[in-house]
């Protein structure tokens, strides 16, 4: 008897990742490949589709993944007409996160391209970084190089960046002044926020397990610079931390039944199996050009890295591909195995890290308001050296606040999001 189409359908994954053309995002296309070849049999096959802002970008990175697979054959002695090499499709689209006509382009495209995605990495995004503070860079290095160089206090950011206009189908004449879009928060949430409501159904076609939407945030999603009352950081200077906060705040919340009746709306659950799950990584502290650097400062921030490590630092992962460590290892693991820790120890955010020899492993990392998991006591004694910069035992009244931060983000997003789809209408 041949097997229904579902189940075939299961031996192909689809997954996305946003940002793939360098630094982070291209290592976790490397990741991923490396990780599936090793970990799925033979008559698995993985269809990567990479986004880049432009055309040659894409051929760039595509060729860049094809010389990858070709370096990885050799290295675990793969023959060139064995059934591995088959296993991994490569494709490759083009969109801008500050751009929300190019989202609602690639939403629609993917819809009638793909039959599913199992698994989203929403890696792209902007730091907004102007430069260094070298004078308190130096000073918070020199009396405290693992603290200083994990929770950085000497970045400087621009301020009220916003987006270019965006194409609606009312024009400024008859519509009034076009509200305005944070950079940031476009580029590292509300952008991605609107593909993935766009491709919805593509992730609730994945029935073997749910579609897995994978965020990604940071070490530095600090709760004392982000406010609802600026939810997009336009009067901020830490445009960048406040948006990785937001982040934090909307994927731990999203299995609340407070936050319910405005996540249903985002990701609409299918009839007949589990909707997509959201979970949100950090990849620790890697050596990325987000922070624009000379090449001779780009080295000695590396070593200074490596020195941080050395000296305890359970989150200097370095190299971009460990920092991939969690987002890959989120995106392929067993459904039962994420299950299992998330009944055991609540919904947490997957850190990468590695330990003094530089061995990556995935952890979780703590969230002010959230702790560990949701549950009140579970960071009590933690090692001061894993503990963010802002770290406070998880109370009773601190859960209930992230609570309720967590359904005001929620509705907030929702309410955004439905008054540009307003704006966008549809341009079929």
């Amino acid at each position: 008897m041949a097997p229904s189409t579902a189940s075939l359908e299961d031996f192909h994954s689809y997954i996305l990742v946003t940002g793939a053309n360098g630094g982070l995002g291209y290592s976790i296309c490397c990741r991923l490949m490396d990780e599936f070849l090793r970990t799925r049999p033979s008559s698995h096959s993985l269809r990567l589709i990479i986004t880049t802002r432009d055309k040659t970008k894409s051929h760039d990175t595509i060729a860049k993944l094809k010389d990858h697979i070709f370096r990885a054959r050799r290295q675990h002695k793969i023959h060139e007409q064995s059934p591995l090499v088959a296993k991994i499709y490569l494709q490759a689209e083009q969109v801008d996160l500050c751009n929300l006509r190019s989202v609602q382009n690639l939403a629609k495209k993917l819809l009638h391209a793909l039959p599913k995605l199992d698994a989203i990495i929403l890696n792209a995004g902007l730091g907004g970084f102007a430069g260094v503070d070298w004078a308190l860079a130096i000073w918070t290095i020199l009396t405290n190089i693992p603290k200083s160089v994990t929770y950085p206090t000497f970045k400087l950011q621009h301020v009220g960046l916003v987006t270019g206009p965006q194409e609606t189908i009312f024009s400024a004449s008859a519509g009034g002044r076009q509200p305005e879009l944070g950079t940031l928060f476009c580029s590292n949430v509300f952008g991605h926020y609107m593909l993935v409501h766009g491709i919805a159904p593509l992730l609730s076609n994945s029935t073997a397990t749910p579609g897995r939407v994978v965020w990604l945030g940071s070490l530095e999603a600090y709760s004392s610079v982000f406010s609802t009352s600026d939810i997009q950081a336009l009067k901020s200077s830490s445009a960048y931390e406040s948006s990785k906060r937001l982040t934090d705040v909307l994927v731990l919340s999203s299995s609340l039944v407070s936050t319910q009746p405005f996540v249903r709306k985002f990701l609409p659950p299918p009839r007949d199996h589990r909707p997509p799950k959201q979970y949100v990584t950090q990849p620790g502290i890697c050596a990325t050009n987000m922070v624009p650097l000379h090449w001779i400062l780009f080295y000695l921030m590396t070593a200074v890295f490596y020195f941080a490590r050395w000296v305890g630092s359970p989150w200097h992962t370095v190299t971009p591909y460990k920092g991939a460590c969690a987002p890959v290892w989120v995106a392929l693991a067993s459904q039962e195995e994420l299950d299992g820790l998330e009944e055991n120890e609540g919904a947490g955010k997957w850190g990468s890290g590695t330990n003094f020899q530089g061995d990556e492993r995935v952890t979780r990392t703590e969230v002010q308001g959230w702790g560990l998991g949701g549950t009140v006591g579970d960071n009590v004694g933690l090692p001061k050296r894993k503990r963010p910069r802002e770290a406070e035992d998880l109370t009773e009244e601190g859960r209930e606040q992230f609570e309720l931060l967590g359904r005001e983000c929620w509705e907030l997003m929702e309410r955004l999001r439905e008054e540009w789809e307003g704006l966008l209408g549809d341009d079929d």
